[in-house]
């Protein structure tokens, strides 16, 4: 097996220090497992790197277009010599074609069945669905209770090592160089780099935090980062994970009565339902996906957001997700939806550039994960492909699913006056600015409606377009 270290990649966009950190380290411990196996170049880029190699060699699927298409020219000139599929995803890309085919629309939930169809997954015998319903989501919605942390053992982290501190050393050197350019904090590493560590990472969210996934994954807790969630993406992404592996055995606690269906359910459709999604959409849709801009958004990020500076946020549900961010490189799903992207769809961020910066600063993070995730998803920007409406919602959705608006400086039941929430005004302010491009959505009559009733809309307008202060 060969393994190449290309300078050029860690050098080439300003990724988390500890993204950085968690690649190198499990290229590392893969070339430590594998002993003989392996060939470990330190080269300035990959073709430099298979240059010094000088033999043809075999590889997987890439994981971005641009190396898709690096990949194919390397086979055209013969240094590659057969590209095998992916490891990482159930469902080949043949099979999703054939289920695309003749399809406008990508409803993930039509595509999530078809996928517990075929692979047989909380199925009863007659293949009707486990418990008789597809889909539990409406039991997986209470807002947190009332405590600082839910009652579940602490999140399962490394003990780190000899390679660790290797990598550690060597990202210091080069960062004093300038030769990296990260952002966010250095801190101890906090997800599965092996094998071994990522079963690790598997069985104790199967042992501890699976029965209680399902009822608060959507909730916030301004002191509790890790709630009941997974934790499990940088391991499945990193390929330290057989995704079918995974859900069989979080299907098994079901079976066997130790976890409830709605959380085992919800669990299931993550890891076989979107994730199996995002990925065969990257492909589907191609490169110009990202330049989808339904709603012509085009800020750029503000500075604050780009260098991480949660210090600078005053919002309480926006600093600790992007203090999240700084401190792991990590949010879970609602702070990154309903917080993170929330806020850029209210302002207008450019989305390309908002993927680009999701795709960086996040340790699970990846050209493919990002596009339909905050495209289409997060910022509605490819107008309905993938999502039926914006995801744009007012402070009293986080008052409601988080504990962060009691002691914020902002009142999210305020649309005007020094404490108006950011999120409640700039809520208002979003059906504005796109209400002609909205109105033809059926889903958004009702908010159009309220807007149009709003007896301070224009007050509201124009202190959200001078805000300069979140």
């Amino acid at each position: 097996m060969l393994l190449i270290r290309s300078a050029a990649a860690f050098a080439a966009k300003p990724f988390h220090r500890q993204k950085l950190h968690l690649i190198q380290a499990a290229l590392y411990r893969l070339a430590a497992d594998l002993g003989d196996r392996v060939t470990l170049i330190h080269a300035p880029d990959y073709r430099t790197g298979l240059r010094r190699f000088g033999r043809p060699v075999v590889v997987h699927e890439p994981t971005s277009h641009a190396a898709d298409a690096f990949v194919r020219r390397l086979r055209d000139e013969g240094t590659v010599t057969e590209i095998l599929p992916t490891p990482g995803f159930v469902l080949s890309k043949e099979d999703f074609a054939a289920w695309a085919a003749g399809r406008t629309r990508f409803v993930m939930e039509d595509f999530y069945r078809d996928q517990r169809r075929k692979f047989g997954v909380l199925l009863e015998a007659d293949g009707e669905p486990a418990g008789g319903r597809w889909n539990y989501d409406h039991d997986n919605r209470r807002p947190p209770p009332k405590v600082t942390r839910l009652d579940v053992p602490a999140p399962w982290h490394p003990r780190e090592n000899e390679i660790d501190e290797r990598v550690r050393a060597e990202l210091d050197v080069a960062e004093r160089a300038g030769r990296i350019h990260p952002v966010g904090v250095d801190g101890p590493r906090q997800f599965a780099v092996g094998h071994d560590e990522a079963n690790r990472a598997l069985r104790r969210f199967l042992d501890h935090w699976l029965p209680a996934f399902g009822p608060h994954q959507d909730a916030m807790l301004t002191h509790d980062w890790a709630m009941a969630h997974a934790l499990l993406s940088v391991p499945l992404n990193l390929g330290l994970l057989d995704p079918r592996e995974v859900v069989r055995r979080a299907e098994r606690r079901y079976r066997v009565g130790e976890a409830l269906l709605s959380s085992v359910e919800g669990f299931v459709r993550q890891v076989l339902g979107w994730r199996e999604w995002v990925w065969h959409l990257y492909w589907h849709q191609g490169p110009d996906y990202l330049r989808r801009n339904a709603l012509h958004a085009h800020r750029e990020l503000p500075r604050w957001w780009r260098t991480l500076d949660a210090d600078a946020v005053e919002a309480a549900c926006l600093r600790t997700a992007l203090a999240g961010v700084r401190d792991r490189g990590y949010a879970h799903h609602v702070e990154r939806l309903m917080v993170l992207g929330n806020h850029g769809l209210q302002r207008g961020y450019d989305p390309a550039e908002l993927t680009r910066w999701f795709a960086t600063a996040f340790v699970d993070g990846f050209p493919w994960v990002m596009p339909a995730n905050v495209v289409g998803m997060s910022q509605y920007a490819d107008g309905g492909l993938v999502a039926t409406k914006p995801y744009a919602a007012g402070g009293a959705y986080i008052n409601r699913m988080s504990d962060h608006c009691g002691g914020c400086v902002y009142d999210p039941k305020k649309r005007t006056g020094p404490d108006a929430c950011p999120f409640t005004a700039g809520y208002w302010a979003f059906l504005d600015r796109n209400a002609g491009r909205l109105r033809g959505n059926h889903r958004m009559r009702r908010p159009l409606s309220g807007l149009e009733r709003l007896a301070d809309r224009t007050e509201v307008v124009a202190r959200e377009a001078e805000r300069e202060h979140f």
